[in-house]
Formats: structure tokens, C-alpha cells, sequence
């Protein structure tokens, strides 16, 4: 038992790590894309939307669209490993249970399926926009989106309409590529199995 608490708590531990390196990468993100903002804007303004406008905006568009992509890579990897250590932490909470049944009255014990919903973390289709992968992927499709604007208003002679449109349909591509990706890592990493006997460890991250 000592054993077990010992992991437990380790566990624990691990899942606190995960959640602030998410928490790190999505504040340094949105600094970043803010700044850009910023200087996007002082840029239109001393440039009257003149060619150095449209330069400058394309490159870096794009430059926050990478940094978007491999940021919600980053914190969706983290975040499959925060579930990982949940499931791990519940399989010793059945443990606990298992070994001392008289536990039952004194800790939260709710059926199986809803073990890990217990420590916060839900299903569903609509969860991948809860997650900070999604709100990464939200914002990431809005720059995409903006750039592929800016260059399809540069490409139709300054229309305002073109930009708008393929700014939109560029936009809400990147969306659902984005959220489809991880729905379906969220769908694999519940399905298997967190660790078991003659399994190995993930590669550190």
C-alpha cells in the first residue's frame, strides 16, 4: 500500500508537470500572436495598407500560423500524457478498493466509466474545443485564415470580397483538420491500455 500511494502521488505529480508545460506554451503563444498584433497594426498605420502592408503582414501571418501548429502539436502530446497518468492514477484507485472494499464509504467511488470523468476529464464531440489544444487550434485557424485573405486579396487586385472568402474557407479548413486531429488522438489514447504488464513506457516528452 505504501507502494501504491507512493506512485500515486508521483503520478500526480506528473499530470501537474503536463497541465503547466500546456499552460507555459499557450501563454508564450498568445504573447507572441499579441505582439504580432500589435506591430501588424502600427504597420497599417504607417504604411496606409501600402505594399509594406501586405509584405510585412504576409510573413507574419504565416510565421504565427506555424508557431500555432507546432504549439497545438505540443500541447495535445502533453495533454495525451496528462491522460495517461489519469488512467494509471485510476487503475490504483481500484486498487485501494480492491484491497481495502471497506475504503468505499470514506473515498469517492463512483462505477468505472466515470472514473476519469471524475478527475476532469470528459468525453464527447465537443470536448476537443474545450482542451487547450483546442482553444491553440481555434486561434491558429484564424491566422491561417487571415493569411490565405491577405493573399487572396493581393491575388484578385485588392477585393475585399475574395479575401473575406478565401480567408473563411481556408479558416474553417484548418478548424476542422485541426479539431478532427484530435478527436481521433483523444479516441485512440482512451482506447488503449495505460501501461500494462509488458508494455513499455512513451518516449519522454
Amino acid at each position: 500500500m505504501s507502494f501504491a500511494t507512493t506512485e500515486h502521488f508521483t503520478l500526480q505529480g506528473a499530470r501537474a508537470a503536463t497541465i503547466a508545460e500546456s499552460t507555459s506554451r499557450a501563454t508564450i503563444f498568445l504573447g507572441v500572436m499579441s505582439a504580432g498584433m500589435v506591430a501588424l497594426g502600427l504597420i497599417a498605420t504607417a504604411t496606409r495598407i501600402g505594399p509594406a502592408f501586405y509584405t510585412f503582414g504576409l510573413i507574419l501571418l504565416s510565421t504565427l500560423s506555424f508557431v500555432g501548429f507546432v504549439t497545438f502539436g505540443r500541447v495535445l502530446q502533453s495533454g495525451i500524457e496528462d491522460l495517461r497518468y489519469a488512467q494509471r492514477i485510476e487503475r490504483l484507485r481500484s486498487y485501494y478498493f480492491d484491497v481495502a472494499p471497506e475504503l468505499t464509504d470514506y473515498m469517492a467511488s463512483v462505477p468505472p466509466s466515470q472514473r476519469l470523468v471524475m478527475q476532469g476529464l470528459h468525453g464527447g464531440h465537443w470536448q476537443v474545443f474545450r482542451t487547450v489544444a483546442g482553444m491553440i487550434g481555434v486561434v491558429t485557424s484564424v491566422l491561417t485564415g487571415s493569411a490565405a485573405g491577405l493573399l487572396a486579396v493581393l491575388a484578385s487586385g485588392h477585393s475585399s470580397v475574395a479575401g473575406f472568402t478565401a480567408g473563411g474557407a481556408v479558416g474553417l479548413a484548418v478548424l476542422a483538420a485541426l479539431m478532427w486531429v484530435q478527436y481521433r488522438a483523444w479516441g485512440q489514447a482512451r482506447q488503449e491500455r495505460p501501461f500494462g504488464p509488458g508494455q513499455g513506457e512513451p518516449e519522454a516528452t
